[in-house]
């Protein structure tokens, strides 16, 4: 069992497709209200290493505990349920939908916005209820990520940094406990990072959220994360305190070459 102050805590965990050993033993504790980085260079086994925890690749070794919870095992949406949201390397918005209807879509999983296909099919005073407060919540949540006034146009329509802070804008709309951001920053230019610096610091603040992130500028990784593991050909390098783990000489190495 996973001691009370971790939320995320993996053992051994690893995956092989093939002979391939993508991620290997990999163990990971994550505190509550913790901003926490995986790093390493292309290929290291990052983004696999999210998708086993978000259930769309099925770990082959070892087993992982989500808020005291073993979830090794479950589907997608049921880890989803349980608390763990998620961005992707690759945006993935509905591009012709309105940016309010993105987040929209977020919020239907949760209890509280729940119609059931009766009171939709027939547009009974409890659907045009439910839609009122989730469009409201949604309204709430542009407005931390500065894009209430966007919230008409179509999703394709914004420039590249606003469809990133759109889809966590999203993912914090499944009401997660934990917020797995892979490369957040990617495509931005140095205001737009430093803006989103600032807004992951007040997610993690406002919502009280534990964050785990994949971040290859590295100046966005010390200026943020409380703890990074270093991943390298799907094999742990180096674990700990930012500061130790990036004067490492084995992870500028891995980085940099001889």
């Amino acid at each position: 069992m996973a001691e009370n102050n971790y939320l995320l805590e993996t053992k051994d965990l690893g995956i092989s497709f093939g002979g391939l050993k993508a991620v290997q033993d990999l163990n990971l504790r994550i505190k509550k209200n913790e901003i926490y980085g995986l790093i390493g260079p292309n290929g290291a086994g990052k983004t696999t290493a999210f998708n086993i925890l978000t259930g769309v690749y099925q770990p082959t070794t070892g087993s992982y505990i989500f808020d005291g919870e073993e979830i090794h095992g479950l589907k997608q949406d049921a880890i989803n349920k349980k608390g763990i949201g998620r961005t992707f390397q690759n945006i993935r918005l509905f591009n012709n939908m309105s940016v309010v209807r993105n987040v929209m879509v977020g919020l239907a999983n949760l209890p509280e916005y729940k119609c059931n296909v009766f009171e939709s099919i027939f547009r009974l005073p409890r659907h045009f209820k439910v839609e009122k407060a989730m469009r409201a919540r949604a309204k709430e949540l542009l407005d931390i990520f500065g894009l209430l006034e966007e919230r008409n146009n179509l999703a394709c329509n914004l420039p590249y940094g606003k469809q990133r802070k759109l889809e966590i804008a999203r993912a914090l709309a499944t009401g997660p406990k934990l917020l797995l951001l892979d490369e957040p920053a990617a495509g931005m230019n140095p205001q737009e990072t430093a803006e989103l610096v600032e807004t992951i610091r007040f997610v993690r603040d406002h919502f009280d959220m534990t964050i785990l992130l994949i971040e290859h500028d590295m100046s966005l990784v010390s200026g943020i994360c409380d703890e990074v593991t270093v991943l390298n050909f799907g094999q742990t390098l180096a674990q700990g305190n930012v500061a130790d783990v990036l004067h490492d000489p084995a992870v500028v190495k891995a980085y940099l070459g001889d």
